[in-house]
C-alpha cells in the first residue's frame, strides 16, 4: 500500500458514508502520523472500523453542525468517501444551511454530480482543503492495462469498449457510472440502485453463450476529488455471481479498493481486470 505523505502535518476530516474505503483512509492518514476526525454519515457510514478513529455521527442534512465540527476539530484538509444512497428531501431533513445548498441547485439535480460540486464549493468557501481518496492513498487509481493474470479475449475487449463508450454517455447525463454489456447487448445501466445491485439485476437477461462484462467510468464532467466510482472484492464476487467474466475500468477515473486482495480474488474467479482508456472519439464529443 502506498501512502501519501503530503501534507502530512495537516489534520484530516473525513466525512464518511457506506463500505470500507473511509475507514482504509483513516487508517493511512493514521499511520503516516496524520490525525484524522470522521463524520459519521447516519444510515450511511456502515463499516464498524470507523469507531477505531475520533468519530461523530450526524444526518446527512445537518450542515451546519458538520461544517461546525470539522472547524472545532480543526481539520485543514477534508475528504468525502464512500457510498451515500441518493436521498430524498424529506430523508435529508435538511438545517438552514443545508437548505440554501438545495435550493442553489434545485431539487433535479438532488443527490447528483450537480450537488457534489456544490457542496465542494461551499467547504473550499469555508476554508477547507477539498481532497481526493486517490491522494491520500496513492494505490487506488487504475492504471490502463490488465491488472491480473486473467486476460480478455477479442469479444470481451469489444464489449468493454462498448460499455465505456455507453457508460461515458450516461454519465454525461449525470446519471450513473456503469453497465453491464455482453456480446454487444447493454443488458444494465446503473442508476440509483448502484454497482451491485445493477450486476445482480444483470443475471435476468443474461444471453447463451460467453458472458458480459462489468464497465465502470468516472462521469466526463466529474471533479476527481468527488465520489470517483469504485470496486473491490463484493463487486468482484457480485460479478461472477452474475456470471460476468470481467470488469473493466476508466483508466485514471476509478479506484480500486483493498486492491492486492481484489485482483487475487478475480484471478481465483477466473475474472479479468483491466484499465480501459476513454475512446478518442469519446473525448472529442
Amino acid at each position: 500500500m502506498t501512502v501519501r505523505q503530503d501534507n502530512s502535518a495537516t489534520k484530516l476530516g473525513i466525512i464518511a458514508g457506506g463500505g470500507a474505503l473511509p475507514a482504509r483512509l483513516a487508517a493511512a492518514a493514521t499511520a503516516a502520523g496524520r490525525d484524522v476526525f470522521i463524520i459519521k454519515l447516519d444510515a450511511h457510514a456502515d463499516d464498524p472500523q470507523l469507531d477505531s478513529f475520533p468519530n461523530i455521527a450526524l444526518r446527512i442534512g445537518a450542515a451546519a453542525k458538520i461544517l461546525d465540527r470539522l472547524k472545532s476539530e480543526r481539520c485543514s484538509d477534508v475528504v468525502l468517501a464512500g457510498k451515500v444512497a441518493r436521498p430524498s428531501f424529506a430523508s435529508i431533513r435538511p438545517d438552514w444551511r443545508a437548505a440554501k445548498l438545495l435550493m442553489k441547485v434545485g431539487m433535479k439535480s438532488l443527490g447528483d454530480d450537480g450537488l457534489l460540486r456544490l457542496v465542494a464549493i461551499e467547504l473550499e468557501r469555508e476554508g477547507f482543503r477539498l481532497v481526493g481518496a486517490h491522494e491520500v492513498l496513492g494505490d487506488l487509481a487504475v492504471e490502463e492495462g490488465i491488472l491480473g493474470n486473467v486476460k480478455p479475449d477479442d469479444q470481451a475487449i469489444t464489449d468493454a469498449m462498448h460499455g465505456l463508450n455507453v457508460a461515458q454517455i450516461l454519465g454525461a447525463a449525470d446519471v450513473g457510472q456503469g453497465c453491464v454489456v455482453q456480446q454487444g447487448l447493454v443488458l444494465a445501466l446503473e442508476a440509483i440502485e448502484g454497482t451491485d445491485e445493477m450486476v445482480r439485476r444483470s443475471a435476468g437477461y443474461r444471453r447463451e453463450g460467453v458472458g458480459g462484462v462489468l464497465v465502470k467510468s468516472s462521469k466526463p464532467q466529474q471533479d476527481k476529488r468527488l465520489d470517483l466510482p469504485a470496486i473491490g472484492v463484493t463487486t468482484v464476487e457480485e460479478a461472477h455471481r452474475a456470471g460476468l467474466r470481467g470488469i473493466a475500468l476508466l483508466a485514471g477515473g476509478t479506484m480500486i479498493i483493498d486492491r492486492e486482495l481484489t485482483v487475487c480474488r478475480a484471478d481465483e474467479l477466473g475474472l479479468f481486470l483491466m484499465g480501459l482508456s476513454v475512446p478518442e472519439t469519446v473525448q472529442d464529443d
